[in-house]
């Protein structure tokens, strides 16, 4: 790279302080308490290779010290069709998220002559870092995958000049050529349904040759590193280097607007000078435009949950998940990691201007991966964006909203062609990029959809978004309902054709449907009031919902899951939609409907605590609504638990997380890790229900400790402090200037506030 550019941009001090940090924290003599960290090379895709990723562009390192593996995905690289057939779509039309190809850097250091061999994923600056010792040679890779710059990038020193030699080869996963120029790499292609899509792969190296290299790699296809994956056919060689950096970016033709079939110009030009800029920008000043960015997200929360004992910490992180799985033992700086890990994964997966997080965010080695690593819509990708607003995120939730707005027309005819002359529009479960749905309608599914529009604005308060993008997206979804509702001989409304996902028949009434629309309609009621119009329409869906058939209690105590009452107390299914008004929605408090949250607990206490990872993260999100931190922190360890099952499985063998932290479904899904981080959030502070609750559900493992950031709804933010279980120190910071009532047991504060200013509550 070339040492000029952008660096008058940046402080000279910051990029300096930024560079001895990661200097500090690689050398392994201090384990950073939010670092993830190994002693060996990772050989499985899925349980041991570690995420980047910069929202659109992803990759999955291995740490290998022969030949490296750096798989790589783009968000909008999908195949199938582009355009709704005439009839209900079938799977082949909807395809599949795509894999997008590998990097392979041949080094030759045998594992068997490597010595103080070290891999970490430090997630506070977004830096995944390799160092060992090979020969007498301090070997070093940083790689981080950069938003500003739309790119990735790897950075290979040593500490002896002359020491890389080698070959770096790119693969594509749908038999691109590679082209080869003089110190750059490129696959070229387009699917059968006109996405054109680019990857290039620059190499630039201090000192030593780069030029083009062999056309043959031999691998052993039987290592788990290298399933999955198109073997290379052309490579760059490098001699006797002191130093490499290697520059991907990658992308498609894709574009959110399907007034255009979703095909924009081709991402040649994009991409290439995507390329170019970060070529010819001093590498210090890339490394710290990266770290400053994500930082500005990341560093807005904080949590401490305790201190770990100092022996722990000395462990890897996955001998650290089996002490803590099998022994039970105490690791609060291990939870802690855990709820930031799942904000790292979310700022990682998705950013403005990219598609939202699918089941597995970006991160795919597979062309026919499980579920079509899809927009699934009867839980999945709504739990991806829990914590988004209350975890300080609001920006990466951003995605999903975006894509709302670019489905809705063609959900529209797609819902007409299935239900008839309605307004509105609704979507089945499985969903592509471009809004083709397949499998099951889910008629409630748009609404669960408006509901993350409406939070959007409950937690940010800005009115401006609310009248131009949500309020509209709310108010079409109602008339949907409007048209669809059944209205009874004694004014009830039911849902006609409902569903609990997955499980039961189908039939009117269902439980988990009437609490989705009894949601929406208050979210939309509530919208017009804090727009101060659209009286009629506001006051005729109120009338609505309070014709909706609510939720009912059954013979054993339970919420049914449908109208009749014939729930199975020895039913252990993963689905708990019945709760769905427990959380995320609000029809059930433990305030405004005491009987009702009785009988929720006794639901949960019948499915039990063991399940699939993203049924075991719903489930402490429940109790953490219940009041129970206990109960909650008790699942939390559950699904915190290490696992190895990486095929399909349902039941008590399920959930839980992989080495590597990826929540196992398994096989991986990324809902159970984003929930996760949503659930710490509700078992600190919960604003659902008209006032700011603290520290709600404190399990008793969590006596002493802290959060600073964590966002209310009203435009807040709340820094608690606590000790021995009791609150000792809070600060409200209103971004709106609105009025609060803060609630912590029996004290109450109420104030009004003004937009800017911090408030320090007398405990």
């Amino acid at each position: 790279m070339k040492h000029k550019g952008k660096l008058e941009k940046l402080s000279i001090c910051i990029i300096s302080f930024i560079i001895t940090a990661c200097g500090t924290w690689s050398s392994g003599n201090e384990k950073s308490a939010l670092s993830l960290w190994y002693d060996e090379p990772a050989e499985s895709w899925m349980t041991e290779a570690l995420p980047i990723g910069n929202g659109p562009l992803g990759a999955m390192l291995f740490g290998a010290t022969d030949v490296e593996r750096i798989q790589f995905n783009e968000i909008s690289l999908w195949n199938g069709d582009r355009m709704n057939s005439p009839q209900d779509t079938i799977e082949d039309d909807m395809g599949y998220y795509q894999a997008f190809g590998d990097v392979l850097i041949q080094l030759g250091h045998a594992p068997s002559e490597v010595s103080e061999y070290r891999r970490e994923l430090d997630i506070d600056s977004a830096i995944h870092r390799v160092s060992y010792l090979y020969r007498g040679i301090r070997y070093q890779q940083i790689a981080y995958a950069s938003y500003p710059a739309g790119i990735i990038v790897m950075n290979m020193t040593a500490d002896k000049p002359a020491a890389y030699s080698g070959d770096v080869w790119l693969s594509d996963m749908h038999d691109a050529e590679i082209v080869v120029l003089d110190n750059e790499l490129r696959s070229v292609n387009k699917l059968a349904n006109g996405y054109e899509y680019e990857a290039q792969l620059r190499v630039l190296n201090d000192g030593g040759e780069v030029g083009k290299g062999g056309t043959t790699i031999e691998l052993d296809t039987e290592q788990s590193r290298f399933k999955n994956m198109a073997l290379p056919t052309s490579s760059l060689s490098f001699d006797k280097c002191n130093a490499l950096t290697l520059i991907l970016a990658a992308g498609t033709n894709f574009i959110q607007d399907h007034k255009k079939e979703w095909i924009g110009e081709n991402p040649h030009a994009a991409i290439t000078n995507r390329v170019n800029a970060a070529a010819s920008t001093n590498e210090e000043v890339l490394l710290a435009e990266h770290v400053m960015d994500y930082q500005s997200l990341f560093r807005r929360f904080s949590l401490d949950l305790g201190t770990t004992d100092p022996g722990l910490l000395k462990m890897n992180t996955r001998d650290r998940l089996e002490k803590y799985t099998k022994n039970n033992t105490a690791d609060p700086e291990l939870e802690a990691l855990f709820c930031q890990f799942g904000r790292y994964l979310l700022i990682s997966c998705s950013r403005p201007g990219s598609l939202p997080a699918n089941l597995q965010g970006i991160w795919n080695n597979s062309n026919e991966p499980a579920w079509c690593s899809d927009y699934h819509s009867n839980i999945n990708v709504e739990m991806n964006y829990w914590p988004a607003e209350p975890a300080n995120l609001a920006e990466c939730h951003v995605p999903f909203i975006d894509y709302v707005e670019s489905i809705r027309e063609v959900s529209k005819k797609n819902t007409q062609r299935h239900y008839g002359n309605v307004r509105g529009w609704t979507v089945q479960t499985m969903n592509n990029s471009s809004g083709i749905s397949w499998w099951k309608w889910n008629p409630p599914g748009s609404a669960w959809y408006a509901q993350h529009l409406w939070e959007h604005y409950a937690f940010g308060r800005d009115k401006e978004y609310l009248q131009e993008q949500a309020y509209p997206v709310l108010k079409e979804i109602c008339q949907f309902w409007e048209d669809h509702l059944k209205k009874r001989p004694d004014g009830t409304l039911v849902t006609p054709d409902g569903w609990s996902p997955e499980h039961g028949p189908e039939e009117e009434g269902v439980t988990y449907d009437q609490e989705i629309v009894y949601d929406l309609f208050t979210n939309t009621i509530e919208a017009a009031d804090a727009l101060g119009h659209d009286q009629e329409f506001r006051d005729h869906v109120f009338v609505m919902r309070e014709k909706l058939l609510k939720p009912q209690i059954g013979s054993w105590g339970q919420i049914q899951e449908w109208e009749s009452d014939r729930d199975d107390p020895e039913d252990k299914h993963r689905h708990v939609s019945h709760l769905f008004a427990l959380h995320p929605g609000r029809q059930i408090t433990l305030s405004s409907t005491p009987r009702l949250a009785e009988a929720a607990r006794v639901t949960l206490n019948a499915r039990g605590d063991k399940s699939t990872g993203w049924s075991r993260a719903w489930k402490i999100n429940f109790w953490a609504r219940l009041g129970d931190g206990d109960r909650a922190h008790k699942i939390l360890r559950g699904l915190l638990s290490l696992v190895s099952e990486t095929k399909t499985v349902y039941g008590e063998r399920g959930g839980g997380v992989y080495s590597n932290m990826f929540d196992s479904h398994p096989p991986f899904q990324i809902d159970g890790n984003l929930g996760a981080t949503a659930g710490y959030c509700e078992m600190l502070v919960q604003s659902h229900a008209d006032e700011i609750q603290l520290l709600p559900a404190l399990p008793e493992a969590w006596a002493t400790g802290s959060v600073k950031g964590l966002c209310a709804r009203g435009g807040f933010e709340v820094d608690l402090s606590w000790k021995n279980g009791q609150l000792s120190k809070a600060v409200i910071y209103s971004k709106a200037g609105e009025a609060y009532k803060l609630v912590y047991g029996d004290r109450i504060w109420e104030s009004k506030t003004e937009a800017g200013e911090r408030y320090n509550l007398d405990i």
